[in-house]
């Protein structure tokens, strides 16, 4: 699960939400106008989000994985646990 929410759901949700933060920030040296959400950059957020997403996925196919050649062997149960799978 934690594997899940760094390289897929933070890359995408980062950008928007630094992009809260800040006017959130902003907001409270400016006191007394309201931020209108609906003109946002919300594209370039989406935008953003989807490029931060592409670059650890490929980050993660360059430096992850094994040696091509290996023999997979799938995950077993031996003596009363599971042994999880690999590449020999």
């Amino acid at each position: 699960m934690t594997r899940i929410l760094l390289q897929y759901v933070l890359p995408l949700l980062l950008p928007t939400l630094v992009f809260v933060g800040w006017v959130l920030l902003t907001r409270r040296r400016r006191a007394g106008q309201a931020y209108a959400w609906e003109e946002g950059p919300w594209f370039w957020l989406i935008l953003a989000g989807v490029a931060l997403l592409a670059g650890v996925l490929a980050y993660q196919a360059i430096t992850g994985g094994s040696a091509p050649g290996g023999t997979y062997v799938p995950p077993r149960y031996e003596d009363g646990r599971v042994v999880p799978a690999e590449v020999k």
